[in-house]
């Protein structure tokens, strides 16, 4: 076994993780903003500006490392992602300038905040639809848009608005808070049978997975994943009853890190999907020891600096920020 190669396809996993965990939630309060007033989107702002550039530092290091690592995946998976890819880029550059224009705007701050919610629901469904497609694998296939990947697509959508209003939750008090709580619970009650719906659906996208899903001798393995999603639903149910401000959007990452868990064994040991294994992708092993030297001293480096950024700015925001 090349440990090499499996230890750097962990290492961009983890950087997705950590991409769609952080971005999810600033996606996601920017899908919110359409349920505020004009003061509280400028709140809603002011929680998302100290730390949203430094999110999508984990999605350049994953592409990255994709790039290094496993030359032969990345050659393959650009031309059929190409498009989605830089219409995402394209939806998040925008999403940044809105960041910047924004706070400098005095008349057209209306106006932004509906581009920032437009571009938000954008990325979170080209994600979704990247999602899809990667499920269902390339077999001799493009980029695909059917009725999976609506599917996908919408629970992306609902997904990564649970973490905003569950981030929100933590971070805001007063009115938008109460806001915040009321959504949260319409959503989770929408996003549990959407993910069971999901489930279903998967195995009828490729042989592959029904035959590793419906494999008995992996069950006991396998249902930890369910059982830990519904522990981490009971927890987002509870809390929101409750009025637990810290919980829900915990439990909102528990959720994500079983669904992502789930995605990543219907897919292994493939990194292009039912196409190209990781070991036949990986390149070679001189040059994995190689730039495994800089992802030893760079990702402590970018955990140490992600961890300071949201130990600075953690507790209540209650008014606005401007810099």
């Amino acid at each position: 076994m090349d440990y090499l190669a499996y230890g750097w396809a962990g290492i961009i996993a983890f950087c997705v993780l950590m991409y769609v965990v952080l971005d999810g939630f600033t996606l996601g309060a920017g899908m919110m903003m359409s349920f505020l007033d004009p003061k509280e989107r400028s709140i809603a702002m002011s929680v998302l500006l100290p730390t949203w550039d430094g999110n999508q530092t984990w999605l350049v290091l994953g592409m990255a490392s994709l790039y290094g690592a496993f030359p032969a995946a990345f050659s393959l998976l650009l031309p059929i992602l190409y498009l989605p890819l830089m219409f995402m880029v394209l939806c998040l550059l925008l999403r940044g300038v809105v960041f910047e224009f924004r706070l400098k705007s005095t008349t057209g701050v209306a106006r932004w905040d509906k581009v920032f919610i437009v571009m938000c629901i954008l990325v979170t469904l080209i994600q979704g639809s990247i999602l899809a497609n990667m499920i269902e694998g390339f077999d001799g296939h493009g980029f695909r848009i059917n009725g999976f990947t609506i599917l996908i697509s919408g629970v992306v959508l609902i997904g990564y608005a649970l973490l905003g209003s569950t981030r929100l939750l933590l971070k805001t008090t007063k009115q938008l808070q109460i806001k915040m709580y009321r959504v949260t619970g319409i959503l989770s009650l929408i996003l549990l049978p959407a993910l069971v719906a999901v489930s279903i659906a998967s195995l009828f996208v490729h042989p592959a997975i029904a035959a590793f899903w419906l494999n008995k001798s992996y069950w006991p393995v396998l249902c930890v994943f369910p059982l830990l999603s519904l522990f981490g639903f009971f927890l987002l149910f509870l809390s929101v009853r409750r009025r637990w401000e810290s919980v829900p959007y915990w439990a909102m990452v528990l959720i994500f890190i079983c669904c992502y868990a789930g995605f990543g064994l219907d897919v292994f040991p493939y990194i292009v999907p039912h196409q190209l294994t990781i070991l036949a992708a990986a390149a070679p092993r001189s040059t994995l020891a190689f730039i495994m030297v800089g992802a030893v001293i760079m990702l402590p480096v970018l955990l140490l600096y992600t961890g300071y950024a949201y130990h600075i700015f953690k507790g209540k925001v209650d008014d606005v920020i401007h810099y």
